[in-house]
């Protein structure tokens, strides 16, 4: 009877190590996945790794084609910007409830985290994306909604690729300065109370972010492609 609570264990660990390598950009879009040779580096048979395929490419992470062939899926800007909007309808919403039900727990996490920021730029890469993320994921956690914490985590892992995109544009100092004061700005409007300013400023803030750089240059040269 303990056979099926071992098939999910090894399929959830393979399900997370993918997804960790696909959302982290180690295994890049058009990626071949070669399944048995997974399977042997996770020390796991296939069955449990198909699985955990499976759930990749519910995801739309990955894609399967008739011949079994399964692949790390393309990014593409139409993903990216409903994203980015799902983003501007969910991120305000959790702000604001934050300012409401924060607690000095809460508080202290968010001063925490945003000690810890850094610019986002290809100088400081993976530390700063970290740090950026756990400032987030603190305001999110004070909304006290764990449906609504759930969602914008699912949201956040599968920006991150397009995220990461934006470390390779062109850097500009201005917008990544911008950024660590509207994070510091966030934090004071939260302490305050202050709701539908935390809400406006997000939006703000998403608006202008370093993955709205990149979906646009993503735009910018789905376009160009169209055109040539």
């Amino acid at each position: 009877m303990t056979a099926p609570n071992v098939f999910s264990s090894k399929s959830d660990v393979a399900y997370a190590e993918l997804r960790s390598k696909v959302l982290t950009g180690e295994l890049s879009p058009g990626t071949r996945l070669a399944q048995y040779d997974l399977a042997a580096a996770l020390g796991m048979s296939i069955t449990p790794l198909r699985e955990a395929i499976r759930r990749l490419s519910s995801e739309g992470l990955v894609s399967l084609d008739a011949h079994r062939d399964v692949r790390v899926a393309p990014m593409n800007a139409t993903e990216a910007r409903q994203l980015l909007e799902v983003r501007l309808s969910l991120d305000p919403s959790a702000v604001e409830l934050a300012a409401t039900r924060r607690t000095d727990d809460d508080l202290a996490a968010m001063r925490d985290s945003v000690a810890r920021l850094l610019p986002v730029t290809r100088q400081w890469g993976e530390e700063a994306l970290t740090a950026h993320r756990e400032f987030h994921r603190a305001l999110y956690r004070a909304s006290r909604n764990d449906v609504l914490i759930r969602m914008l985590d699912d949201v956040w892992d599968k920006s991150d690729r397009y995220r990461r995109m934006g470390l390779d544009l062109p850097p500009g100092h201005e917008p990544r300065t911008r950024d660590l004061d509207e994070h510091h700005q966030l934090l004071e409007l939260v302490r305050s109370g202050d709701g539908p300013g935390a809400a406006a400023l997000m939006r703000e803030h998403i608006t202008q972010s370093l993955t709205a750089s990149a979906i646009d240059a993503l735009e910018e040269h789905a376009g160009g492609d169209a055109g040539s």
